[in-house]
């Protein structure tokens, strides 16, 4: 006497429960997935962004430290007035004193760091004590913030 399982004599009939993944499971699965991906990107991109600026910043704080510094070497005609006013990094023009050659070279380091526009500028305003003042503006459109930043750094020669 041979004995057979009632559900073994057809083993590939489908007895009304569902098998394997329907399309439209894997349709749903897919848009979460999209979406998910697509989340991540945004999150690059504003990073990116973030960090350009967090740089700009950087820069702008290192060309207001490296002017101060050159005040430092020069203090008697940092005093006296003579590297106060405002350069702009589209217009560096200017030689014939120490003070006037540095500025040149500050306001190039301005340009190549953050921009060679109207809107990047340096201002320097010394007072005869040895109270200096240091703005350093830019256009930081590009970090998504938009406008210009600035950077006031306020030291003592």
């Amino acid at each position: 006497m041979r004995m057979t399982a009632p559900n073994m004599r057809h083993p590939l009939r489908w007895h009304g429960r569902q098998t394997g993944v329907g399309l439209i499971e894997v349709l749903i699965a897919v848009l979460v997935l999209s979406v998910g991906f697509l989340g991540v990107a945004a999150l690059q991109a504003m990073s990116l962004s973030t960090n350009n600026s967090a740089m700009a910043r950087s820069m702008a704080t290192i060309a207001s430290y490296s002017i101060l510094d050159v005040m430092r070497v020069d203090r008697s005609a940092a005093k006296n007035g003579d590297y106060n006013g405002t350069v702009k990094a589209n217009a560096c023009t200017g030689s014939g004193t120490l003070a006037k050659n540095q500025l040149t070279l500050w306001c190039k380091q301005l340009g190549a760091n953050l921009g060679e526009a109207a809107s990047t500028s340096g201002t320097i305003n010394c007072d005869g004590t040895g109270n200096c003042k240091v703005t350093v503006s830019y256009d930081d459109s590009r970090s998504g913030s938009g406008g210009t930043q600035t950077v006031v750094t306020e030291a003592k020669l």
